[in-house]
């Protein structure tokens, strides 16, 4: 027997079969893409955030601490609308449109980042910044490795998800401090189940052997999921603990 031909019996039994190599390689990539985008979503709401507290544009949005002008409603009330419009026609817009829904999100986002920067101090957000990013990466981590079907909590989350939005958005119109502590409290739950959550359905979702312009679409969707969950997440963690401006 040639000694190219022999196979140690203990590595035959450990090896992964080539379909399986191929999957993990595919299953890695397709992540690496969602998180790219994430990452590329979170820098683009920062940077708008940051060009709007340091040029003064954001005077054109807010009239004061807590108060929006009409055009700060738009653009706060704007992402949810974008995003249930493009719920429902998800399957049929295109890449480049996809595309449109993520960016115009990530930037409309950045509007209501920019209310914090002006609230907040800079010390206390860069900490609560490096909490969520902690926890989110935590949280992401076990829902991509743990053997257990979390598929379980999305009826309770989703539901949760509902009501916090809704509630926050009566709170706008109330602005009861009390009402506000309740919503951050769960939604900060709501949230940190989510990310573990979706991040395990994308990991469950994906297809081997999906390329080009689908593949693409369920990076930017995905990646869109996991955007929503770190940003509320850490908006909710900063009105929790964040030391606000004297």
């Amino acid at each position: 027997m040639a000694f190219e031909d022999y196979q140690d019996p203990a590595s035959v039994r450990t090896r992964a079969p080539p379909s399986d190599v191929m999957y993990d390689a595919g299953l890695r990539r397709h992540m690496v893409g969602v998180f790219n985008y994430m990452f590329a979503g979170l820098a683009l709401s920062g940077i708008v955030a940051l060009l709007l507290v340091q040029t003064g544009a954001s005077a054109i949005f807010f009239a004061g601490p807590g108060q929006f002008t009409p055009l700060g409603w738009v653009a706060v009330l704007a992402p949810l609308g974008i995003l249930l419009i493009a719920s429902f026609s998800a399957a049929r817009l295109s890449a480049n449109a996809t595309h449109a829904v993520y960016w115009s999100v990530a930037a409309l986002q950045g509007v209501s980042l920019a209310v914090l920067f002006q609230t907040f101090t800079g010390q206390s957000i860069a900490q609560v910044f490096f909490v969520t990013a902690a926890a989110f990466g935590a949280l992401s981590l076990y829902g991509y490795t743990t053997k257990r079907s979390l598929s379980g909590m999305g009826a309770f989350l989703i539901i949760g998800l509902v009501g916090v939005v809704i509630a926050s958005i009566v709170n706008l119109f109330l602005q009861s401090s009390m009402l506000h502590f309740v919503v951050s409290v769960i939604g900060v739950l709501v949230f940190a189940g989510l990310t573990a959550f979706d991040t395990q359905r994308l990991k469950d979702e994906y297809i081997a052997g999906v390329s080009g312009e689908t593949a693409m679409k369920a990076q930017v969707w995905g990646a869109l999921s996991l955007y929503l969950n770190f940003i509320n997440l850490f908006q909710l963690l900063l009105s929790l603990f964040g030391q606000r401006e004297e």
